[in-house]
Order: C-alpha cells, then sequence, then structure tokens
C-alpha cells in the first residue's frame, strides 16, 4: 500500500474480531513503531505487547468514563481492549527527550518532548498496523498511574498511550476533515 494512500484510509477501530495475531506480525508493526525519528535519536519509548485477557481487563477497568449528552458512560475503548487479542502499551523513559547531556532542558516544551517521540511511533505503529490489515485506535483517556502499577513500569519511566491491535470486526467511520486551506498559513500565522 502507498504511504499516502494508508494515511488517508487508516481509520480508529473500535471493533474487533477475536481471530489471534501471530507474533511475526506483531513484530513487524512493533518494528515501524521502532523506526519512528526521536529526540537525539533517543529512541525513548518501550513497548508493552499484552494478550492476558486478566490484564486487558483491569487495564480496560483504567479508562476514564465519557459524556454523551449529559450522562457519564462507559468510554468505548473498554470493550475494544477486550475484543481485541493484542493491547500494546507505549511508555517512555523520562529525562532523556528534550534534555542536553548535563540534564539541562533545550526547549521550553521541556520535560514533556517524550510525549511528541512516543506520538511518532504510534503513528508509525498505526499505519504499518493498517498497512498489514490490522486495526488500531489510540487511547490516551485513562488512569496512566494505575497502568503503572498493573504493568510494573519502573520509577523514571511513564505509560503514554495505548491501542488494542486485531483484525477490525468492521470498518471505523470516515471523519470528514477540514480543508487544508482552513489550517494553512503563509509566512505568518492569520486568524482569516
Amino acid at each position: 500500500m502507498d504511504v499516502f494512500e494508508t494515511i488517508k484510509t487508516r481509520r480508529s477501530v473500535r471493533h474487533y474480531k477475536p481471530d489471534p495475531i501471530d507474533d511475526k506480525l506483531v513484530q513487524t508493526v512493533l518494528e515501524a513503531a521502532h523506526w519512528a525519528p526521536s529526540w537525539s535519536n533517543n529512541q525513548c519509548w518501550r513497548f508493552i505487547v499484552i494478550r492476558d485477557l486478566q490484564t486487558k481487563e483491569k487495564i480496560a477497568d483504567t479508562l476514564t468514563k465519557i459524556m454523551i449528552d449529559t450522562e457519564m458512560v462507559e468510554n468505548a475503548a473498554c470493550s475494544s481492549i477486550k475484543q481485541a487479542p493484542v493491547l500494546i502499551v507505549l511508555c517512555a523513559e523520562k529525562g532523556q527527550a528534550g534534555y542536553n547531556p548535563d540534564g539541562t532542558t533545550t526547549t521550553d516544551k521541556g520535560k514533556y518532548w517524550f510525549m511528541f517521540d512516543v506520538a511518532l511511533a504510534m503513528q508509525n505503529l498505526t499505519l504499518a498496523a493498517h498497512a498489514s490489515g490490522l486495526g488500531t485506535v489510540i487511547i490516551g483517556a485513562f488512569d496512566s498511574i494505575e497502568v503503572e502499577h498493573i504493568l510494573g513500569v519502573p520509577d523514571g519511566f511513564a505509560v503514554v498511550a495505548m491501542t488494542p491491535l486485531g483484525f477490525a470486526e468492521r470498518k471505523g467511520q470516515v471523519s470528514p476533515r477540514k480543508q487544508l486551506s482552513e489550517v494553512l498559513f503563509k509566512e505568518k500565522f492569520s486568524r482569516k
């Protein structure tokens, strides 16, 4: 699949078939994530692959409820985590991205640059998954401290995001995009 076609046709998948995914295919997707660019090539990301249903259920329980109309309801991603045969949790080593060797920050984004590096890895992961016939949905609304506890993530590392990985039960929705002209400025920012 052409890279532009992959970018334009990738969708968030929330319903998965129970079909297993072999280790080789998971490895292929993670290789793509691992090749993402990062601050000073520090590659601060870490990937945790989870297949155990009980662990996935515990993690699903940490997701933040969402408001629909005026009611707080279970996040739809809870069932996605339980349905998909694999859950990939992306972590970051703190104090690496955005820092000089002497420990000082080199950007006003400072200690949070790891979020950007992990996002680049996640983008590669989701595109590689789609190109390989797999579905994903990026999840960020959860109790990261509790997930770190469940997974035994040590001090100095942070859980940043996660995605179920599996074969889609149905296609994801096509979300409307703003026109490029609405978000593109030349030379200076403009409020048009």
